[in-house]
């Protein structure tokens, strides 16, 4: 036999001998795996801790559809119980990826819990792991989304809030070209006019105010501020409203009042309250503003003698552009942005605002934020500390 003829041979007879033994490792392995029913539920190396580490919901689920692995965000979630997936939707799912081998991606509306009417916003991937599992990934996106449609509101609100001196003034501007020879029609026009435009800066004014406290969740290089000092700015700012409507403001500060913070948005947050206050009370009542400190908190109150905010209404009251009666509002001037300023003033100060109220009988908001440590005990404190001799 010529050598080259021998070679051939032997390179076929080699590749023979190797693809029967890759065969029979393959059958052998098969065999294991249909001897041992606990091959199927055995997961890959390395993902267990994975999914003891993952923040978002990650299930492992075996050949049958039970869950064999889980991060312990499924079990929060509500996902996994018993041992099981449970919304019937991911179930679905998983099975057809585990039948087809094709990678899937979907968002749901999946029920927060068993009872109640709670949903949350998911996406889910679910894909092959290996020959007998597969992952489930689920991600909760219910906060991005609520964020997204409360941009979207405040974009159409604000849209909406806008046409209406923008369209106030263009038919004004309009007026007054058609009654250009009546000095007095023209002098009403451009009156009116002068009340939209300053409408108009105030809303502006406000939103940017809003946008930037939404922005910024702290305050930068906060200060001492003293309470009864702003109490008095802010009803000094409201002074020319009051008296046209012959209110009597009366303000009462008991003790030392003080907190850390910026005295000029303190000072609108009160201002907002006092404004509000005297727009929706009637001429001759009386607006009380106060302040004193309960342990470490500073209490700032303005009370009213208003016709009072329904149950109802009170929980809303503090959402932008929100308005319990929308033509006062208008005919007072108000933007409906001044309540969601004070809360988010507030917020960024550490502390919050509420509200008592009952119908016919005025309402009461009430600031609460973190009063100041006594500034007398801190300096000795420090005195002590920076002297050797104590």
């Amino acid at each position: 036999m010529e050598p080259t003829v021998a070679a051939v041979l032997g390179v076929v007879a080699g590749l023979g001998v190797a693809l029967l033994a890759i065969a029979a490792i393959w059958l052998s392995d098969r065999g294991q795996d249909e001897d041992d029913p606990g091959t199927s539920r055995r997961i890959p190396d390395g993902v267990a801790d994975v999914l003891a580490v993952l923040r978002s919901s990650g299930i492992v689920l075996d050949s049958d559809g039970t869950v064999v692995n889980n991060s312990p965000p499924a079990v929060a979630y509500g996902l996994v119980r018993r041992g099981q997936l449970v919304p019937e939707e991911l179930r679905d799912l998983a099975r057809r990826t585990r039948e087809d081998g094709v990678i899937r991606e979907v968002e749901l509306d999946l029920p927060r819990g068993p009872v109640g009417r709670g949903m949350v916003n998911v996406r889910a991937r679910i894909a092959p792991l290996g020959a007998h599992h597969v992952l489930v990934l689920v991600e909760d996106h219910t906060q991005a989304k609520r964020v997204e449609a409360t941009r979207r509101d405040f974009v159409a609100n604000v849209s909406h809030e806008l046409k209406t001196p923008v369209g106030g003034i263009s038919l004004l501007a309009e007026a007054v070209l058609d009654a250009k020879d009546d000095p007095e029609a023209v002098s009403r026009f451009a009156a009116r006019m002068k009340i939209e435009s300053e409408r108009l800066v105030k809303l502006v004014q406000e939103i940017v105010d809003l946008s930037r406290l939404q922005a910024n969740e702290n305050v930068g290089e906060p200060e001492l501020v003293d309470i009864e000092a702003v109490i008095r700015e802010a009803v000094d700012h409201q002074n020319v409203a009051s008296t046209a409507k012959d209110i009597d403001v009366r303000d009462r500060v008991e003790g030392d009042v003080h907190v850390y913070g910026d005295r000029n948005l303190l000072v609108t947050a009160v201002g907002n309250l006092v404004g509000n206050a005297i727009a929706y009370s009637g001429e001759g009542t009386r607006v009380g503003v106060g302040a004193r400190r309960t342990e470490d908190v500073i209490e700032i109150s303005v009370t009213d003698q208003g016709p009072g905010i329904a149950a109802e209404e009170q929980e809303r009251i503090f959402e932008r552009f929100y308005r319990v009666d929308s033509a006062r509002s208008r005919s007072t001037g108000g933007t409906g942005l001044g309540l969601s300023i004070v809360k988010h003033i507030c917020a960024n100060h550490g502390g919050d605002v509420s509200v008592w109220s009952e119908e016919g009988h005025g309402s009461t908001f009430t600031i609460r934020l973190p009063a100041a440590p006594d500034r007398v005990e801190h300096t000795e404190d420090i005195t002590a500390q920076g002297d050797p001799n104590r």
